[in-house]
């Protein structure tokens, strides 16, 4: 892999990384936790804010398919470089919705607060932390072909 595109790939990896890193797993569950922010508060901010990061993370991962193609790396990077869209384009499809469905529900005051975790949002935990692992593989992948 050439140094162009590796570097992109490596880039973008690592941006992409941080970025589920500082939101899915610091400020999702800490928003709950400050004074004054209930269920439905908590669930609006969070709407916008994974609205935002999905955003960000499609064109992430536009970039790192990119990067890929340009640079045509074979073996673990290119696995882990394709999971990695698999997994975010299966939460945008499969499980984002769901998700939508059931804060649309309790924002609309048609779904009780106390209830348990929807599925989908189990399954959206477990996606993006398969996420993470495929994007550390991508970006160690990428500087290990230096």
């Amino acid at each position: 892999m050439s140094a162009a595109p590796r570097e992109i790939v490596e880039a973008v990896s690592w941006l992409w990384l941080g970025m589920v890193l500082a939101i899915s797993f610091l400020e999702a569950p800490l928003k709950f936790r400050a004074p004054g922010v209930d269920l439905r508060t908590g669930l609006a901010i969070g709407r916008l804010v994974f609205r935002a990061l999905n955003g960000v993370e499609a064109a992430l991962a536009i970039v790192l398919v990119a990067g890929l193609v340009w640079g045509r790396p074979t073996g673990t990077l290119l696995v882990a470089g394709i999971a990695a869209v698999v997994l975010l384009a299966v939460q945008f499809v499969a499980v984002r919705p769901a998700l939508s469905r059931r804060s649309d529900a309790v924002l609309s005051g048609t779904a009780g607060h106390d209830g348990p975790r929807s599925r989908a949002h189990l399954w959206y935990v477990v996606l993006e932390v398969l996420k993470v692992a495929a994007l550390v593989v991508v970006g160690l992948g990428a500087a290990g072909t230096r």
